[in-house]
């Protein structure tokens, strides 16, 4: 590879993940310059670096807001995060943001798998489905539907080097 293909791909790569540099750098060089091979290898490194940062403690973040328009649909989420600091982060408030659409378009009825009450996974007839339907982490990003809600959680904690975690949210739409 001449170094002008190298710093394309680099920056593709960055364009494509949001990962620093030098990680894209090292992961295309991991991967012998296949960008696919090197986005899978960066996102291995965010779930590696989620699942580290998973037992800290998110007692800080927001609560945001969305009125789907006509003013039918309205959702609050609140997303936690370890400092205030990041919880006023740009990537940190479109990720809320983003979510928060997200809950208005999909209705999902859970935050994850741990949350769906036993007796209601068990009678459901597909146990998979039932879960990408109603389980906000499990569900396609509907910005983005090559990634689930989790992948883009761990990509931002990856990104912005805290554990974040989606607490809860409620769902309002007129009529119901």
């Amino acid at each position: 590879m001449n170094m002008t293909l190298s710093v394309d791909a680099i920056k593709t790569l960055r364009d494509l993940t949001s990962c620093g540099v030098i990680e894209c750098k090292n992961a295309l060089e991991q991967a012998g310059g296949n960008m696919d091979k090197a986005k899978e290898i960066l996102q291995q490194r965010g779930m590696e670096l989620a699942a580290k940062k998973g037992d800290r403690i998110a007692k800080e973040g927001r609560v945001e807001a969305y009125i789907h328009m006509g003013n039918k649909i309205a959702v609050l989420v609140e997303i936690n995060c370890e400092t205030d600091f990041v919880a006023r982060n740009e990537d940190f408030i479109r990720f809320s943001k983003d979510v928060a659409m997200h809950i208005a378009a999909m209705n999902p009825k859970f935050v994850a798998e741990k949350d769906v009450p036993a007796d209601e996974l068990n009678a459901a007839v597909d146990k998979k489905a039932f879960l990408v339907e109603t389980c906000l982490l499990n569900q396609p990003f509907v910005r983005e539907p090559s990634k689930t809600i989790g992948e883009y959680l761990n990509t931002i904690v990856a990104k912005i080097g805290e554990n974040i975690v989606i607490g809860r949210f409620t769902r309002y739409k007129v009529g119901e």
